[in-house]
């Protein structure tokens, strides 16, 4: 029996190393299906000569036709694909080789199954940290409390029906920022998303990763998905982690009264809450949030 047609959607902006070491992964996959990857270039110019034809392994590339960043470009790959599966993965990360075989065999045994992410190798400088879940399902309640940092985006994989029935990535997130995280949530609440239990993707963690520290950015995004998902507000833990973030962000701003505030809120709510904790302390004259944040990703691991 042939394997499903998978397209994987890789949206990029002026990595061009980087995106040619992403796609010989993909391409490179221990897979008896045909994969396609869509290379989108968001507000760069378009490589062609990455452009691959043949029935097995191809290559397209294109441009992001709708809002400029992220979510845009990854909305304008979903769009040209036709294949049974659509797959993410960012520009700068790569994927092991049996990771599509072990994502495929698992919506194989579950046709209740939608979405399946894998584990990571996450690595930063000179260090490689794994971080695999210890259970092979992720449910909506679980994704409203926390994050779930290993369920990566360059791990997603799902069946073309559901990713028309979760809607597109969220191109109104301020910065893009924790578009996956909002897809996810979209996803679980329709069916529990599986979790291949093996780290199958590597990501890297470096100077040029989007999101390191734009504060503002995360500021106003997480006051967007408050007002977004009202459940995060039934949930004391999942609502403390939300706002101990924030308080680490206007810390960061140099907001330090208001990052203050933010973080006893958060900790009336769960005084237990790491990042309220630490949001805490950045407002004080000692710690810094982006020291936080570099020692945090030397032990694989992001505020």
């Amino acid at each position: 029996m042939s394997r499903p047609s998978v397209s994987v959607v890789v949206a990029t902006r002026d990595r061009p190393q980087l995106l040619r070491r992403a796609v010989a992964s993909i391409l490179g996959q221990r897979y008896d299906g045909p994969i396609e990857v869509i290379a989108v270039f968001d507000q760069s110019e378009p490589d062609l000569e990455l452009a691959r034809s043949g029935t097995d392994r191809s290559v397209r590339v294109i441009t992001n036709t709708r809002r400029p960043g992220l979510p845009g470009g990854r909305n304008s790959g979903i769009a040209q694909s036709d294949r049974d599966l659509i797959a993410f993965c960012d520009d700068d990360d790569l994927w092991l080789r049996g990771k599509l075989d072990a994502q495929v065999d698992m919506l194989d045994a579950d046709p209740a199954l939608e979405v399946v992410t894998t584990g990571l190798l996450v690595e930063y400088r000179d260090r490689v940290v794994p971080r695999v879940l210890d259970r092979d399902r992720i449910t909506f309640t679980e994704l409203v409390r926390d994050r779930v940092m290993e369920a990566h985006p360059s791990s997603y994989l799902a069946r073309r029906s559901a990713v028309e029935a979760i809607g597109p990535v969220d191109e109104d997130i301020p910065g893009g920022y924790a578009e996956d995280w909002d897809w996810l949530l979209r996803a679980a609440r329709r069916a529990d998303v599986g979790a291949v239990t093996l780290p199958l993707v590597k990501v890297f963690w470096h100077a040029s990763s989007y999101f390191s520290e734009r504060w503002q950015v995360i500021a106003d995004a997480t006051d967007y998905l408050l007002a977004k998902y009202p459940e995060m507000h039934d949930d004391p833990v999942g609502l403390a982690n939300v706002l101990g973030l924030k308080s680490i962000a206007l810390d960061a701003l140099g907001r330090t009264d208001d990052g203050r505030e933010v973080a006893r809120r958060a900790l009336r709510l769960d005084r237990r809450c790491k990042r309220a904790l630490v949001g805490l302390a950045c407002s004080g004259p000692v710690l810094e949030p982006g020291h936080v944040m570099r020692v945090l990703q030397a032990r694989g691991r992001g505020i």
